[in-house]
């Protein structure tokens, strides 16, 4: 861990619930997070945001907590349906400087090191207990690969029961000189300039999505921009650590449910299939490297996927959910 994670036991300090903008179905409340390295920089403090949907009945004693990824946040409210449906509470975590929880005065999505955000989910885990005999950690892309360096760090503690990731960035995608040679560039750059920005996301798979350009789905332009925020050199250095530990190998100790699309569409420029393919990784690396995750992996090829399975077309993304309650309902005990 580098100097922006303060390993002290945190004590939770949480304001309370108000309705979220999903609506009145969902609940949101926002947890102080301790001074890290942007507060010595900019003086404010972080915070992350926990947003849970109001059961339809009473609360069960099972929960997933959804992780977002990079240049995103949770709103996914048909997620939530699809869970509850499946006997399960839904919440979503949004980590420190992302959606919900960017706060002026503090670079949206920025970080050097992932562990930072591992006081956040300590802390929503930890509510979740309180309340839940059964928690699940389902991450999506970045979230999927911050999701599990935090189990295999916090393996042995049954904080978690299962982990299920949704498109999660195990590796790079790109030439062999982008992974190679221009990953070690940016990595030498990221010491002495970490917030140099390296590049910005292709805007094609957002206006995609989007209701406003053609797409399905509302979500914030504020809080996920179709250009994205800057990808900084200190982020890249810390997707790529995570990268390297995972290409060595964790011990995740709890089942794990990997998912991605059958194939990689063109991510530099739109095309017709961006709800079909996805656009954003390379699904054969996220395949060879899910069996380096635990030693109970199972992995799934979700044919037609897009980057988030979640907003694929509604057959597919149909078929999405019913994987994943139906492999929870396999592995997680029933009592």
């Amino acid at each position: 861990m580098d100097d922006d994670v303060d390993a002290r036991p945190a004590r939770d300090r949480w304001d309370a619930e108000r309705t979220d903008v999903l609506g009145d179905r969902w609940r949101a409340r926002t947890l102080h997070l301790r001074p890290d390295a942007v507060t010595r920089r900019t003086g404010v403090d972080p915070v992350a945001t926990l947003v849970r949907r109001v059961p339809d009945g009473a609360p069960t004693r099972r929960a997933v907590l959804h992780l977002h990824g990079f240049v995103d946040y949770f709103f996914h409210p048909h997620v939530g349906d699809a869970l509850a449906a499946a006997g399960y509470d839904t919440y979503a975590l949004e980590l420190r400087d992302h959606g919900r929880s960017i706060r002026p005065g503090r670079p949206p999505n920025e970080t050097t090191d992932l562990a930072v955000y591992t006081e956040e989910i300590d802390a929503a885990v930890r509510a979740l207990r309180a309340d839940h005999d059964v928690v699940v950690l389902l991450g999506h892309s970045t979230g999927g690969l911050t999701a599990a360096l935090w189990a295999e760090a916090r393996r042995g503690l049954g904080l978690v029961d299962a982990l299920v990731l949704n498109s999660p960035w195990l590796d790079v995608r790109g030439t062999l000189f982008e992974r190679t040679a221009l990953a070690r560039a940016v990595h030498l750059v990221a010491g002495p300039v970490p917030r140099l920005p390296v590049r910005r996301i292709a805007p094609y798979y957002g206006r995609a999505l989007h209701r406003d350009t053609g797409g399905e789905w509302d979500f914030d332009l504020a809080w996920k921009p179709h250009e994205g925020f800057p990808v900084r050199a200190g982020f890249v250095r810390a997707v790529r650590r995570g990268h390297a530990r995972v290409a060595r190998g964790l011990a995740v100790d709890v089942p794990v449910l990997v998912l991605a699309s059958d194939a990689a569409g063109p991510h530099k420029v739109g095309h017709d299939a961006l709800l079909r393919t996805d656009s954003v990784l390379d699904p054969a690396q996220i395949a060879r490297r899910a069996h380096r995750l635990g030693d109970d992996v199972t992995f799934v090829e979700v044919t037609g996927g897009a980057h988030d399975l979640a907003l694929s077309t509604p057959p597919v993304r149909e078929r999405y959910l019913r994987e994943v309650t139906d492999f929870l309902a396999s592995r997680l005990p029933t009592g």
